[in-house]
């Protein structure tokens, strides 16, 4: 119960960050604005709104992960409010596990938010020439979802003072699933037509992988946050993000031979594992399969982190 409840907290918290709400919406307009960007290209417009897409999601959520890590951890130990909480019967591998658990519970829900952005984007599709004409019903679910969520978030904030981010945040992830489903069923002619309502598997699973991918940084987020102030934290993160992104070409080609590649091959996140731009331009196609042993990796890996970052963090001295 204390560990749901450290978890609890640690969501409600960092959902109620104005950097986790300025991330998001500015996640969501460059969502917009990518089938604008990717109408100048020859044949291959479709594809680099699905790599914009997956790109702006993917350093969303490393961004995410970093600022909810320090304000969860780092800010608890500057401003002294940590002791407080460990001075009652919470022990330190429960308290770090469960701000772990709050803050993949709040880039989750940001991450599903992005997620049926991006998919309602590639639903409408790349104008390609001037014949094309714009899906209303995209625009229709969109511009409903973002207008009910002002709306009943404004009376809720006036009327029972509810936080205004954190319940924009959660109103706006309802209401583009609704928007979601109505586009599931009814086509671009305003038929019902599920079979043409264009959402591809392909883009569901390489969201589900880059969310995989945030859970492994949201760990090293709170390893470093366990000893580093908000500065470090956010600099050793974007190094191991860069690493991760290039980590067979550091580490891979070396590691048979070399025992620093080895050991760099496993201390470094191998974030190839969870991006499928390749596959975007070749097959099309992620295997089930795939996921399932990315899913295993990214256990392992975000396990194998939070058992260091609980072993550094049970000799912090927080007092």
């Amino acid at each position: 119960m204390r560990l749901l409840a450290i978890s609890k907290n640690t969501f409600v918290d960092t959902l109620r960050q104005p950097i986790y709400t300025v991330i998001i919406v500015f996640s969501l307009l460059l969502m917009f604005l990518a089938p604008a960007i990717s109408m100048y290209t020859l044949d291959e417009d479709i594809k680099l709104l699905r790599e914009l897409g997956l790109s702006t999601l993917f350093l969303a959520g490393l961004f995410i992960a970093v600022f909810a890590s320090t304000g969860a951890i780092t800010e608890e130990i500057e401003s002294g409010t940590i002791t407080t909480v460990l001075s009652k019967p919470i022990s330190r591998p429960a308290f770090v596990i469960g701000k772990f658990l709050g803050v993949c519970g709040a880039v989750a829900l940001a991450h599903l938010l992005i997620t049926m952005v991006l998919l309602m984007m590639i639903r409408h599709g790349v104008l390609e020439t001037a014949s094309d004409e714009i899906d209303w019903t995209v625009i229709t679910a969109v511009a409903t979802g973002i207008l009910a969520s002002l709306i009943i978030t404004s009376f809720m904030n006036y009327v029972y003072d509810w936080n205004f981010l954190s319940t924009g945040v959660v109103l706006s992830v309802v209401f583009m699933a609704f928007g979601i489903l109505f586009l599931f069923f009814v086509d671009r002619d305003w038929k019902f037509n599920p079979a043409d309502n264009h959402f591809d598997r392909f883009d569901i699973i390489a969201s589900l992988l880059l969310l995989l991918a945030m859970f492994c940084l949201v760990a090293l987020a709170i390893l470093f946050s366990t000893r580093f102030n908000e500065v470090l934290t956010l600099t050793f993160c974007v190094g191991f993000f860069l690493l991760g992104l290039i980590s067979d070409w550091v580490f891979g080609r070396f590691a048979d031979q070399h025992l620093w590649a080895k050991i760099g091959e496993i201390l470094t996140p191998n974030l190839q594992v969870f991006w499928v731009s390749d596959a975007i331009y070749e097959t099309g196609v992620i295997p089930m399969k795939y996921l399932y042993m990315a899913f295993i990796y990214a256990v392992l890996y975000a396990g194998g982190i939070l058992s260091v970052a609980i072993a550094m963090f049970q000799r912090r001295q927080v007092g």
